[in-house]
This record gives C-alpha cells, sequence and structure tokens, in this order.
C-alpha cells in the first residue's frame, strides 16, 4: 500500500525536535491533495526521513493523535484522519522569561485577595483542591497611568502561603512562583480569544461596555504536569496586540 509521502524540513537546533517535526508533518497532512494517501510511513521510516530518533517521532505522532488529526492501530498502521479539523490551534513555543516580559512594565495595583471555592470552568485544572486563592490586580501604563488590562490569578493554596503581597505589586504571578516562591515552572500555556466588555471590565479599564478585548487564560504547570496557577487577564483590545515571532533558521 502507498503511504502518505510528508515534506522535508531542515531542523532548528533551538527548539525541541518532537515539537518541529509534529509541526512540519502537521503541515503536510493539512496542505495535502484529496487523492494523497491517508496510510502514513512507519515510525522508522518517518524517523529517517526526519533525520530523528524513532523515541522523538513517537512523540510527535502523539502530539498529531492528540490533535485529532491522525488514528494508530497497532499491527495496521497510522493514518490521517480525513475530516480533521483545520482550526485546531498550533502550539507555539517559547520560554518562561518571554512570559514575564511581557507581564512587566506597568503599575500594579492589588484589588482584592483571598481564598475561595475553586470556579467550576477550571476545575479540570486543581482536581485535588476545593478552594484556591485569589488575587485581583489591575495594570497601567506607567507613563499614562491608562489602565490597560485587570488580571485574576487562581494560585494553588500550598504556595500562596509563600507569597508577599507587596511582590505582587511589583513583578508578574509567573516571576513570583519562579523566583520567591521557588516554584518549579516547566511551562505555561496560553490561549488568547476576543471577547465583548463585560460591565467590571468596561468600569475598570475606562472602554465603553461590549467593546472588544483580549480574554487571556495562561495556566502554569510544573515539572509533573500539575497546574499550580491560572491566570485570567482582560486587555483593553485597543492596547495590545500579540506578536509571535519564528526564526526560520
Amino acid at each position: 500500500m502507498t503511504s502518505f509521502a510528508p515534506d522535508s524540513i531542515v531542523l532548528n537546533r533551538k527548539l525541541p525536535l518532537w515539537y518541529q517535526v509534529s509541526q512540519s508533518l502537521r503541515a503536510s497532512i493539512l496542505g495535502r491533495s484529496p487523492q494523497d494517501p491517508l496510510r502514513l510511513p512507519t515510525e522508522e521510516q518517518l524517523a529517517g526521513h526526519y533525520g530523528v530518533s524513532v523515541l522523538t517521532m513517537r512523540q510527535a505522532l502523539k502530539e498529531l493523535e492528540d490533535e485529532g488529526l491522525i488514528t494508530r492501530h497497532r499491527r495496521r498502521g497510522t493514518f490521517i484522519e480525513p475530516h480533521a479539523r483545520r482550526g485546531s490551534p498550533v502550539r507555539l513555543l517559547g520560554s518562561v522569561d518571554a512570559i514575564v516580559a511581557q507581564q512587566s512594565g506597568m503599575t500594579t495595583e492589588l484589588l482584592d485577595h483571598g481564598s475561595a471555592p475553586v470556579p467550576g470552568e477550571l476545575a479540570e485544572f486543581f482536581p485535588d483542591v476545593s478552594r484556591v486563592s485569589t488575587y485581583h490586580r489591575l495594570r497601567s501604563d506607567e507613563k499614562t497611568g491608562e489602565p490597560t488590562n485587570h488580571a485574576r490569578n487562581f494560585v494553588r493554596p500550598e504556595l500562596a502561603a509563600r507569597i508577599d503581597l507587596d511582590d505582587l505589586v511589583r513583578w508578574p504571578m509567573t516571576k513570583v512562583l519562579r523566583d520567591v516562591v521557588g516554584a518549579d515552572i516547566s511551562r505555561i500555556t496560553d490561549t488568547v480569544e476576543a471577547r465583548l466588555a463585560d460591565p467590571e471590565t468596561s468600569n475598570l479599564l475606562q472602554v465603553p461596555l461590549l467593546s472588544p478585548i483580549l480574554h487571556y487564560t495562561g495556566v502554569t504547570y510544573d515539572a509533573a504536569g500539575r497546574p499550580l496557577d491560572v491566570a485570567v487577564i482582560h486587555y483593553r483590545g485597543d492596547r495590545f496586540s500579540f506578536t509571535v515571532t519564528l526564526d526560520a533558521t
């Protein structure tokens, strides 16, 4: 049986190999012609094609399987899912320091803090605790004093016990958790979407009700894959844009 032939790629040693391979194969799959075969080459053949180990190739394939682009069948092989959604999000990798830099450079006011039951929409991130510590902050432009965003952080209570409130006025939560609390941060997953300003956001950010805003959710994980903090931030749509720079070499 003829197998699908993916495009080639020149690997960048600055990024994880499995990530580059998964995104290259993803692009090949989504850009294939209708007449192309649905069966993928074997793991060994794909590893040879990309010049990586079988273990790296296996990790790349798992990423695409989790996304729903391929299905894997023992003894039969790996197949492209013909009806896979083309609108699935692409994972973009960067550094924790980039997140810290993006959150810095503003005047911060701590509006309130306390303890609260885990919100229903965040229950999947805190399955082993019933309450989390919450922090609500308003950030403003240092020069003009104009409010730019307001953020709520939901933090595991054992970490919150070591957070100094003065530090949250000086630094982003990510920096406080990593450099002050000593949390072993492994990765942060960001989601940004367009929303309309609700009454609270309209009042805090001084924008018209139902005006466009950017709704950001950032989940910070430790090395064991356990969520430590969930940040929910509302940015003024007229003051913020998010740019991703991809190194092609």
